[in-house]
């Protein structure tokens, strides 16, 4: 092996590499940024003056006491204007109230880099991170330097720091946990039903003309809602948001139908819910071809055809059937309400009794 090769025999140790490589095309270089170490450290006035340290202990406190005050500020406002049907009382609430909670947050952040900067030490320090846990020796060690940084912040000494800042942690997230209220009632079993109750008769959105079967032509869709679910009722967006429906007529030969689903639909005539069991978003998208319903917020795909099963998307569900036939009048009606919540995110999917 002459002394020019790139091959190293491997001593007997293993300390030596198999192998060295030329450097290549590497430049050196030569004109590196030197490291420029740590700043000096600059003598701050509350280092050198005790009258300068007691002020600042004073405006870190008067900041914390500013924090604790407006997150009281922020409860007050919350109680003092409560949301109602005067859009003029969410103004009021959602402006007193961010105001407060931005000033409990704020003398808090403020305080806390105010102390940092006025009164904990300032010296940079640097030190090589160990990757591996340290022996017992240097853990007691660091113990020392927490109670030592301890010591130079004030925080135990300090009273007027300390307790200032308990309170103002202790208030702040109370305009936070009061917003919960906010949530609603609770809802009990009202999303378990919809508007759709038996016998009710199936009208189109917007206009509520009722439908008859002789209506529906093959491949046509009709988006629709109960007859009988008025505008003017307080509820009625709610209502209409889970009542919501897709009917469309398909050659019955193409259905495939389940045996407890056999007479949920009529002459082809199938009655869906618009409402999609990913998100919410309407599924309002067909495709006469393949028979396909697709939401076109996420793209999630039902087979009509099939039961609305997913064929493609997010969606973890099939769409709900609303079960419906045909009254005296021809009239196309709901046998009973869905058999399952509709929309998605329900925390019992078990078929109502």
């Amino acid at each position: 092996m002459t002394e020019n090769s790139k091959e190293v025999e491997l001593n007997k140790s293993g300390s030596t590499p198999e192998h060295e490589y030329d450097a290549g095309l590497r430049v050196a270089n030569l004109d590196a940024v030197a490291d420029p170490g740590l700043e000096p450290h600059r003598v701050r006035m509350t280092d050198k003056s005790v009258k300068h340290e007691k002020a600042a202990v004073r405006q870190v406190a008067l900041l914390f006491t500013l924090s604790m005050l407006g997150s009281a500020f922020a409860l007050w406002a919350y109680f003092t204007f409560p949301l109602s049907e005067d859009l003029s009382s969410v103004r009021l609430n959602t402006m007193y109230l961010g105001i407060g909670m931005t000033l409990g947050l704020m003398g808090i952040g403020i305080g806390a880099v105010h102390w940092a900067k006025t009164l904990m030490p300032d010296n940079e320090v640097s030190e090589e991170r160990h990757l591996t846990r340290g022996t017992d020796e240097k853990r007691a060690a660091a113990i020392e330097i927490l109670a030592a940084a301890n010591q130079e912040s004030g925080f135990t000494r300090r009273k007027l720091i300390r307790r200032t800042l308990y309170g103002s942690l202790a208030l702040f997230p109370l305009p936070g946990i009061i917003l919960f209220a906010d949530l609603g009632p609770n809802p009990g079993d009202s999303l378990r039903h919809t508007f759709w109750k038996k016998g009710t008769r199936l009208a189109k959105d917007p206009t509520g003309i009722e439908i008859k079967a002789s209506d529906v032509t093959l491949g046509s869709v009709f988006q629709v809602i109960p007859a009988g679910l008025n505008p003017e009722n307080k509820e009625y967006l709610e209502e209409k948001a889970k009542a919501a429906v897709l009917l469309v007529r398909v050659d019955p030969s193409e259905l495939n139908e389940t045996e407890e689903r056999k007479g949920w639909s009529y002459q082809g005539i199938v009655a869906y819910s618009k409402i999609c069991t990913h998100v919410g978003c309407p599924v309002a998208l067909y495709e006469q071809h393949t028979h396909h319903l697709l939401c076109p917020c996420h793209q999630s795909t039902f087979d009509l055809v099939n039961g609305c099963k997913v064929v493609f998307g997010p969606a973890a569900r099939p769409l709900p059937q609303l079960p419906i036939t045909v009254d005296s009048e021809g009239y196309l009606i709901a046998q009973s309400d869905f058999l399952e919540p509709v929309g998605p995110s329900f925390w019992d999917r078990s078929v109502k009794s």
